[in-house]
Formats: C-alpha cells, sequence, structure tokens
C-alpha cells in the first residue's frame, strides 16, 4: 500500500499548483513580449499601425487640436496633386459611408501648399473638410521622407492610429475605422 501524503505537504503542493495557474500565464506573457517569440503574425487591420505615440502635431500639422472625434486626416507635404485630391475625395466617401456612425468622426487636410483653383473646389464642394497647414520640415523629419500624399486615422486626442497611401482601398479603411469606433469609448 503507497504511503499517504501528510496533509501538511500536500497544502504546499496545491499552493504552489495554484500560484502556478495564476503567476504562470503572467510570467509567460511578460517572456513573449520581451523575447518576442510566440507573437501572432495575423493582424486584422490594413494600414500601417502607428504605435509610437505621435500625434498630429508631432507630424506638422499646424492648428490641428484635439477634438473630440476621430478624423480622417488627409496628409500632402508639396503641392495638393492628384493623388491628394483623390485621398480628399476618398476621406469624404468614407465619412459619408460610416453611416449612422459619422457623427463620431471628421475628414480633414494638411497642405504645404493647396492650389487656388482646388481650394475654391474645397469651400464648394467639400464643406465639412477642415483645412490646415502642414510645415514640410517637421513632416519630412517626422515621417522618414515618405513622400505622396497619405490618409491617417487619428484618435480623439490627437494620436495618430493607422496609416495609408494613395493605392489604399476605401472598403479596407471604412472596415478599420468601422473596428476602431466599435472598440473605442471615446469619440
Amino acid at each position: 500500500m503507497p504511503e499517504a501524503v501528510p496533509p501538511r505537504r500536500r497544502g504546499r503542493i496545491q499552493l504552489l499548483l495554484i500560484l502556478m495557474v495564476v503567476i504562470g500565464p503572467m510570467m509567460l506573457a511578460t517572456a513573449m513580449y520581451k523575447f518576442s517569440f510566440w507573437v501572432p503574425e495575423g493582424r486584422s487591420y490594413h494600414g500601417a499601425m502607428i504605435g509610437n505615440g505621435q500625434t498630429s502635431a508631432d507630424i506638422g500639422v499646424q492648428g490641428a487640436s484635439p477634438q473630440e472625434t476621430w478624423q480622417l486626416l488627409v496628409t500632402a507635404p508639396g503641392a495638393c496633386e492628384a493623388d491628394c485630391q483623390q485621398l480628399v475625395y476618398l476621406a469624404r466617401q468614407i465619412h459619408i459611408g460610416l453611416g449612422r456612425d459619422a457623427s463620431r468622426a471628421s475628414h480633414s487636410l494638411a497642405a504645404a501648399d493647396v492650389p487656388a483653383d482646388y481650394a475654391d473646389k474645397l469651400k464648394q464642394e467639400y464643406p465639412q473638410l477642415k483645412r490646415y497647414g502642414l510645415d514640410r520640415g517637421t513632416y519630412a523629419k517626422a515621417t522618414d521622407n515618405l513622400g505622396g500624399a497619405r490618409l491617417w486615422i487619428v484618435d480623439p486626442h490627437g494620436n495618430l492610429v493607422l496609416r495609408y497611401d494613395g493605392t489604399a482601398k476605401g472598403k479596407q479603411i471604412l472596415n478599420d475605422l468601422r473596428h476602431l469606433l466599435k472598440l473605442s469609448n471615446i469619440g
């Protein structure tokens, strides 16, 4: 007949098992983060995630202040040419596509230079579009000279969340923004 484990020793074993169940996953998660192993490769967003705490002011957007809504921000370091104009149109269409959540978002343009004829068109056809200046030097330095127009999703605190280039598809950006709005308690 096997020997019975003394009650005091059995209690210690139970305590160690309970601690391993509670502390073990935390230790594993910390090790996974610190040593970058078992990190999932899949992602559910289509743009480039900005996870470094940059704000729109950090990339040279002038006059923009944190607001109460999410923002679709189009930036153009040079003149607002065809690619920039396409992204401005796309930002408005995405804003409209939000449907009942449209009040939680806005669209804006930060450009270093807007041609006069396009500025007139913006006033007539895009009355809700907010316009800001863009410091070329700060933008080039903060974005590693990306060049060309970009569309950014900015949270209500002014933090940059996702970035898209001129080839981005509107449906993908709309899905990303809807997902952010669904998860967000702000804006």
